[in-house]
């Protein structure tokens, strides 16, 4: 994040004041007299008096001290009870009205002076000098408002309870339009006080927003680009308040993806481009502003950037790079934003950034990988990509990070591969390919989001494709790590791709081996497990997996099912009022399936199974009302 008090310190401080007055880059040592300590407690003293022209030296005086030693000098001044009197210079409105002010501005520096300067009542007596006309007292009250504000709870309260954020909001767009230099640095003080006001404070942002702040700073934007301190402020002010949801919509209404865009382009500095990212990342995370963000043509801007820190080692570059390619990656997020630069497979942007899947650069291959996987939300693009040879791409890439692999690009690819595995078309291509046996590499990869990935992946593939579902549930390594991570507690989503996973290779093959392999790997009370889940659909999943188990090999999973207590789990499913009609079917189905067993069939029986399915007869749903006569039916005869 920018440093906030580096940055108020340029337009705010004494010095930068008096070289911009002066027009001199002469240090204060030169044109301010050194002021002894006597000299300052006589002013002190002075304060007193009721002569304006005492007064006015006596002020002048302390700004001397001030620009010598800060904190010495702002120590004394609340000693010695200074703050107290200054309620009435800042309301005289004289010539001693903007040093009063200025005064304020330099000891509210201090961390230990903000909370004396609220109360000493100094907060209502500056809001209504906001209400003058002359720039100088604006200035300075602006400065003295701002400091006091910097990280102080209490005067950021005070500046709201006297509604001094309203009107310097309104003085700034009223002034948006002015080039004048001297209502430049104005603007900039101002735009630094909204920003130590609302800075981390959600609710005075909201306050802003509602004020209406963001289109006047995106209009001074672009009125004042020549302005770098005002420009810098705005990009802090908009960092800040960019991280409210509820300013996306006013920030979406603006041409603020033009502004950035255009700014951006004319930096050269890292630091430069660095504020304009910091305000750019926010803000594409609003599908609207992403789709605006490609249309002033900010990918080519990050692509450039790419092209020119990709085969430098320094800090700064590597920082680039990475912030600029996981930009690109944000701007894929959004749909319209992605189908735009994917342009049918052959859009410009599109193929640059699949040469990046290749790239002996881990960052460039994180990202490749990932945005392929973005472009792969619809089943048009994914069969493109698949019928383009992208796959293959995707394998080579995993093959490099198979032995103490990079982590993050291990997840991004396999994020592609399953992405890429939802179209029935691509399974068996993709199986042909390989990808399955690349893929079961990482199977020893002990990173849950490794793992999960790797599961949802198996999972797609095998969706429909027999003969695949047979060789991989056949596959005795992959079953039993397979029932190791349904038991990953710590990692719910493996735990339950894990068992979605196991489910699957029993739906699509069908196979009594498979069956038979599961059973042998302790899968069976998973499954009965998963029967139980609060998610219907995988519910349903282990229902009917279980309902093949039964029906192709009831003997060999006996003794699982009644240590997992099926037929409970089942009564329970059909007497609970929430469960779905597909549950109760699936539940009713299974219950014939296992009757056949001695044992199950006694349990089924002890827990009077035949006045629960009897009531499911008139259920609303016609298909549960049918199968509770046909199980009613068997149960009787088989009582």
């Amino acid at each position: 994040m920018i440093d906030l008090t580096r940055c108020l310190c340029w337009p705010l401080s004494q010095r930068d004041l008096l070289e911009s007055v002066n027009g001199t880059k002469a240090s204060l040592a030169l044109t301010i007299p050194r002021v002894t300590t006597d000299n300052l407690s006589e002013a002190l003293k002075t304060l007193k008096l009721s002569s304006a022209d005492s007064v006015e030296g006596c002020l002048d005086c302390l700004l001397k001290a001030l620009a010598q030693n800060n904190v010495e000098t702002s120590g004394k001044i609340q000693e010695m009870g200074v703050l107290a009197m200054m309620p009435a210079l800042l309301s005289a409105q004289n010539s001693c009205t903007p040093k009063a002010a200025n005064i304020i501005a330099e000891v509210a520096k201090n961390e230990f002076m903000r909370s004396p300067c609220v109360e000493a009542g100094l907060i209502p007596p500056l809001v209504q000098l906001l209400n003058c006309k002359d720039q100088e007292i604006l200035l300075q009250t602006g400065r003295a408002l701002g400091n006091i504000c910097y990280d102080s709870h209490e005067g950021r309260s005070a500046v709201d309870a006297a509604g001094g954020a309203q009107i310097v909001a309104e003085h700034i767009k009223s002034l948006a339009e002015s080039t004048d230099p001297a209502t430049g640095k104005l603007l900039t003080v101002f735009c630094g006080m909204l920003m130590n006001y609302s800075n981390d404070n959600d609710s005075l942002q909201a306050q802003l927003i509602i004020m209406g702040v963001i289109p006047t700073l995106v209009r001074l934007l672009g009125v004042h680009s020549q302005n770098t301190a005002l420009t810098e402020m705005c990009l802090i002010a908009f960092g800040n308040l960019a991280e409210l949801e509820s300013s996306k919509e006013q920030f979406a209404s603006t041409n603020i993806a033009e502004e950035l865009v255009r700014l951006f382009r004319k930096q050269v500095e890292h630091e430069k481009k660095e504020m304009i990212f910091e305000v750019l990342a926010p803000l594409a995370e609003n599908d609207v502003i992403k789709l605006q963000l490609v249309d002033a043509g900010l990918v080519e801007c990050l692509l450039e950037v790419v092209a020119q820190t990709v085969d430098s080692d320094r800090d700064e570059d590597v920082a680039q790079l990475k912030t600029s390619s996981d930009l690109m990656v944000l701007l894929l997020l959004g749909d319209e934003s992605m189908q735009k630069l994917f342009e049918g497979g052959k859009g410009s942007v599109f193929q640059r950034v699949l040469s990046w899947v290749p790239s002996n650069n881990h960052q460039l291959q994180l990202a490749g990988a990932l945005a392929i996987a973005n472009f792969a939300r619809n089943d048009e693009n994914c069969i493109h990509m698949v019928d383009t040879g992208i796959v293959q791409k995707l394998l080579e890439l995993l093959d490099r990070h198979v032995e103490e692999g990079n982590v993050t690009v291990q997840h991004a690819a396999l994020s592609a591969l399953r992405n890429l595995a939802i179209p029935v078309v691509n399974k068996s291509k993709m199986l042909l390919a390989g990808v399955s046996d690349v893929v079961l590499k990482f199977l020893k990869s002990e990173m849950p989001p490794v793992q999960f990935k790797l599961l949802g992946t198996l999972r797609m593939l095998i969706d429909t494709q027999a003969d695949a579902a047979e060789q991989l549930g056949t596959n005795t390594k992959l079953v039993e790590r397979l029932v190791e991570w349904c038991e990953a507690k710590d990692h719910a989503g493996v735990m339950g791709e894990s068992n979605r996973l196991l489910s699957a290779l029993i739906r699509h093959s069908k196979s009594k081996n498979v069956v038979r392999t599961v059973i042998q790997g302790g899968g069976v009370k998973h499954l009965v497990t998963m029967a139980t889940s609060e998610h219907m659909i995988m519910q349903n999943e282990a229902l009917v997996a279980l309902g093949l188990i039964a029906a192709l090999d009831l003997e060999c999973a006996e003794k699982d099912f009644v240590g997992a207590d099926l037929v409970q789990v089942l009564h329970r499913l059909l007497t609970e009022e929430h469960s779905a009609p597909e549950i109760k079917y699936n539940s009713m189905i299974l219950i014939c399936s296992i009757m056949g067993s001695e044992p199950l069939h006694k349990e089924v029986q002890s827990l009077a199974f035949i006045d629960v399915v009897s009531s499911l007869r008139s259920h609303e749903n016609k298909t549960v009302a049918h199968q509770a006569s046909l199980t009613e039916q068997r149960l009787t005869a088989q009582s």
